[in-house]
């Protein structure tokens, strides 16, 4: 795990893959709570026996955006920032859910800083977040994401 003082120590990694998380299990318990939070009911994600019926797999998938969710989970286990006061969410430069996530599979993130800005009060942070499904070459989600990260 990548740890620094303050957020002005991150710039030293810019360029650099961070590090891999976790492995993280989207079980159906996850999937039916995600639903339950957004209203997203899509038989697709909460109808077990239907997806065993109809889809490939024979599995429910999870939502895109819970997978997209998961990013605040996975990557303090990547890196730490010691010394800072707080953190936000910037927002999103591209997202791109590329491919399902069944109920039940492994996924860990791979995370890499892209940039790192000052702005008033602490540092503005760009990352390249690669979600990795295990037994897969293809990534289920490629997305670049903003946090701000303050003294």
């Amino acid at each position: 795990m990548l740890e620094v003082e303050r957020p002005a120590d991150m710039a030293a990694h810019v360029g650099r893959k961070l590090g891999v998380s976790d492995w993280f299990t989207v079980d159906q318990k996850t999937i039916d709570l995600f639903a339950e939070a957004t209203g997203d009911h899509q038989w697709i994600h909460v109808d077990v026996e239907r997806a065993r019926r109809e889809l490939p797999g024979g599995r429910t998938i999870a939502h895109g955006y819970l997978t997209l969710s998961l990013l605040p989970r996975l990557a303090p286990t990547i890196y730490r920032i010691r010394n800072r006061s707080r953190g936000i969410n910037y927002g999103s430069n591209k997202v791109r859910f590329t491919a399902p996530v069944p109920a039940g599979s492994r996924i860990r993130l791979h995370l890499t800083l892209k940039a790192c800005e000052p702005i008033p009060g602490g540092q503005r942070l760009t990352f390249e977040n690669v979600m990795e499904i295990e037994g897969s070459d293809r990534p289920v989600l490629v997305a670049e994401t903003l946090s701000q990260v303050y003294d």
